[in-house]
């Protein structure tokens, strides 16, 4: 039996749609594109929703609209992938990484008071919703993140590359910080092959994402060949990016939209099969979830092996590869990346819950057309490895 770790779904509008994109014989960005960022907006209750070619371009724009600049420092979660950090980098900007919560792999507003503490001087945050789960945003207190960071004059980036649609105490993932990026990679929640959307309420955020996304000109291209001005006549006024999403992209992504809640059931069908069979498993630490099951995306399912398991990490991967189970290891956390590591002389005893995850965790395999038989052979599988029967 084969369970890949992850399967694009694309059994709706996907081949209509492309099909109106060739037939237009307009590619590039244009009315897909429009439609497609309103709707996202309208999704997760946005004012403003910008399309790009990748999560990491929306994070890149996002900073540089904040105004982070080159000897700024920004907090990072060490649990994440390097995007997060490496758009730091491309500003000329210093990533300061956070040791995030186990069980949960999030920053909490306790890791946060704690860091802004000790580093004082601080304004900007890059807040990662891991695995589909939100970040304690709010809370009865009024001490969560949002807050904090509100009253201690800090800019919020969401990186929300996993967390579509995510909601949190009634609200999506999308409309709490100052801006949020969302990713719309092949093994997303859904996808448009490459792509990613950042969103704002900020009007001003806005224009400054939607002029650099295309080189820092004026007007954008849909824009010059359907406006009455003549079409060479813009102006350059920043150095920008090449960071546009294309109308064939886009139009796949409307019709995942279309399919998105149904997506996030499937997950959750697959996910609940996981608790109900796991949870039992003295080897095992599942995921956590503060948030009602239907409020988290499930993009992930990282287990991690404890000190009860019978096998390790990296055999258990290749047993599992042998029965023909996919999987993958979400993340090796930054503060052990070389490039990280040397730059900023990171020591893994600062980052002891982020350690402890990476020595043990293993994502499961986790998608829409996901069947209970997949999972079934999943489950009995894993179970009978970390028990310690290997020849099963």
């Amino acid at each position: 039996m084969k369970v890949p770790f992850a399967k694009v779904s694309c059994n709706g509008n996907e081949l209509k749609y492309i099909s109106e994109v060739l037939e237009s014989g307009w590619l590039t960005t244009a009315g897909k594109t429009l439609q497609f960022e309103q709707l996202i907006a309208d999704k997760v209750g946005a004012k403003y929703a910008c399309a790009v070619n990748s999560c990491t371009a929306a994070l890149h724009l996002g900073l540089e609209a904040l105004g982070v600049k080159e000897g700024d420092k920004v907090f990072v979660p060490d649990m994440t992938f390097t995007a997060s950090a490496e758009v730091v980098r491309y500003l000329g900007a210093d990533p300061v990484f956070l040791d995030v919560e186990y069980g949960t792999a999030l920053l909490t507003p306790e890791i946060l008071k704690e860091a802004i503490a000790n580093n004082p001087e601080i304004k900007y945050l890059i807040l990662v919703h891991f695995g589909g789960h939100p970040a304690e945003m709010t809370n009865d207190e009024g001490e969560g993140i949002i807050d904090i960071c509100k009253k201690n004059g800090i800019k919020i980036l969401e990186d929300a590359a996993h967390a579509f649609p995510t909601r949190y105490k009634g609200k999506m993932i999308g409309s709490f910080g100052d801006i949020t990026c969302f990713s719309f990679y092949a093994n997303k929640t859904i996808t448009t092959g490459e792509g990613g959307m950042l969103v704002t309420d900020n009007e001003d955020l806005y224009k400054r994402v939607k002029t650099m996304r295309l080189h820092g000109i004026n007007r954008d291209v849909w824009d010059r060949f359907t406006s009455n001005k003549p079409s060479w006549e813009y102006d350059v006024v920043a150095p920008g990016f090449k960071y546009n999403m294309p109308d064939l992209n886009a139009a796949i992504g409307l019709a995942q939209l279309e399919k998105a809640e149904e997506f996030r059931e499937s997950r959750l069908q697959a996910v609940k099969y996981y608790y109900n069979h796991l949870s039992d498993v003295e080897g095992l630490d599942l995921p956590i979830s503060k948030v009602p099951f239907e409020d988290h995306s499930w993009h992930l399912f990282p287990v991690v092996l404890n000190e009860s398991s019978s096998i390790g990490r990296n055999e258990l991967i290749e047993a599992l590869a042998a029965d023909g189970i996919g999987t993958s290891v979400h993340y090796k956390p930054l503060h052990h990346m070389t490039y990280y590591k040397e730059k900023y002389q990171l020591d893994a005893e600062d980052y002891p819950v982020a350690e402890k995850i990476w020595k043990g965790t293993i994502t499961l395999p986790l998608f829409p057309d996901m069947t209970k038989e997949d999972v079934s052979y999943v489950t009995k599988k894993l179970k009978n490895y970390v028990y310690g029967n290997i020849s099963l």
